[in-house]
């Protein structure tokens, strides 16, 4: 292997949005060190590239010399980690506030020509939700280590692997009715392929230091009407249902004792905000992207989830 070939550094790579990002490096010749906590589950990684060019590592990025090790050599750095709720007390804090910090510490240090951070919209100091604002933490520690770093901030992403759609549609399977919170909350779902997409134009472009962008699909939706296009889409008649607050914070409590708990207390917070693109800010298409459609993608996925399987186009109520 030719060691003057760009190196690309991702952290989270092995996640949902990562393994796209992974497969669009590996296709423009990089090098592309995954550093993830299980290096044998990202081996699958490997296949989207050259042998030796896809390289899973496990490194501890809050160890100093761990975090060195990991960004060596590094031309680009792209950070996804980041979590939807806490196993302990402060980890948002940890792992969305303080440890993309240290990430942009590690990158100006070790010369690293791009940096980008993939938050989240609701990324805000002033949320209601912690985990806003750990978001909100996190980007300014980011840009005040690696002030030409871009920040992306995705809002609901979808795609074949995604933990929205599929789960919603799964519940759909077994349940009479479809209980939710938040029905007249507002999404903007972005392809998970737009994403990475837009990752690669944050490495590419030259217009793109120290800019935040918002990133959206072509079409705002409430939750209750996303759920109904779901719902047509897997062909099954089920009532959407608005949980009562009081009983969605009773049962988000007593989820929050599960070790991944489908609804927490902070998520509330967070589903009492709309999580669409803000006037102004710029997002997909100062990028260079066209956004992808959902009723385009969502059809595709969600087949196995309709009546009779992906056998029947138009499957029995």
């Amino acid at each position: 292997m030719n060691a003057r070939r760009r190196v690309a550094v991702v952290f989270g790579g092995s996640g949902f949005i990562g393994q796209y990002v992974v497969q669009r490096l590996a296709r423009r010749d990089y090098v592309v060190r995954v550093i993830t906590r299980d290096p044998e589950g990202a081996r699958p990684l490997m296949t989207q590239g050259l042998v030796g060019q896809i390289v899973p590592l496990a490194a501890d990025p809050f160890d100093d010399l761990a975090l060195a090790r990991a960004l060596e050599d590094a031309t680009v750095v792209v950070n996804l980690i980041g979590i939807l709720f806490e196993r302990r007390e402060g980890d948002f804090a940890r792992v969305h506030g303080a440890l993309p910090g240290r990430i942009a510490e590690g990158c100006a240090k070790a010369g690293v020509q791009r940096l980008v951070q993939v938050s989240a919209i609701g990324a805000d100091a002033t949320s209601p939700s912690l985990y806003g604002r750990s978001k909100a933490e996190g980007e300014a520690a980011v840009l005040a280590a690696f002030p030409r770093a871009t920040i992306l901030r995705p809002s609901i992403v979808f795609g074949r692997e995604d933990a929205f759609f599929n789960r919603f549609a799964g519940m759909a399977r077994l349940l009479p009715v479809l209980p939710i919170v938040g029905s007249n909350t507002r999404f903007q779902p972005v392809y998970v392929g737009d994403v990475a997409d837009a990752v690669m134009a944050a490495l590419d472009r030259e217009d793109v230091f120290g800019r935040t962008y918002e990133l959206g699909g072509p079409r705002v939706a409430t939750f209750k009407a996303l759920m109904e296009e779901m719902l047509e889409v897997v062909g099954r008649r089920r009532r959407v249902v608005e949980l009562p607050r009081g009983l969605a914070e009773f049962q988000a409590k007593v989820f929050e004792r599960l070790p991944n708990p489908p609804l927490t207390r902070d998520q509330l917070l967070l589903l009492g905000r709309d999580n669409v693109v803000g006037d102004g800010m710029p997002g997909l298409h100062e990028l260079g992207i066209e956004p992808t459609t959902l009723e385009s993608i969502l059809p595709v996925y969600l087949a196995r989830f309709r009546v009779g399987g992906e056998r029947k186009t138009r499957p029995a109520l």
